[in-house]
């Protein structure tokens, strides 16, 4: 499966009981369509996780595009009020950087990290 949204923050580097480090970040995929004549606009917004190396979180920072494969799950949750809820979160395989962010002043030449 593949995405392609913004970070909406920098990426963040955790650590695992196990001491693996995992990558995450949040992703705003934007959906334009019209509607009775009228153009609108959708927000998901999906956290990911990418667990292959930490080496790409400097990179991954707020506004930049990106491009992910990989494999959607469902996350269940309980509010606070007692309903059922679910997250989205993708399974990062690869990401393709596809443009700098708007706090970046140069392009990276990192452009695939598998």
């Amino acid at each position: 499966m593949e995405i392609t949204g913004r970070l909406v923050a920098d990426a963040t580097v955790r650590t695992t009981g196990t001491d693996k480090k995992v990558t995450g970040f949040r992703l705003a995929i934007n959906r334009r369509y019209t509607s009775n004549g009228e153009q609108k606009e959708e927000t998901t917004y999906v956290d990911c996780s990418f667990w292959r190396t930490d080496k790409l979180a400097p990179y991954l920072t707020k506004g930049l595009l990106v491009q992910l494969y990989g494999h959607m799950s469902a996350r269940p949750w309980v509010s606070r009020d007692g309903e059922p809820m679910a997250s989205l979160n993708f399974h990062t395989n690869e990401i393709t950087l596809l443009g700098a962010s708007q706090n970046s002043d140069t392009r990276s030449t990192l452009q695939r990290q598998r």
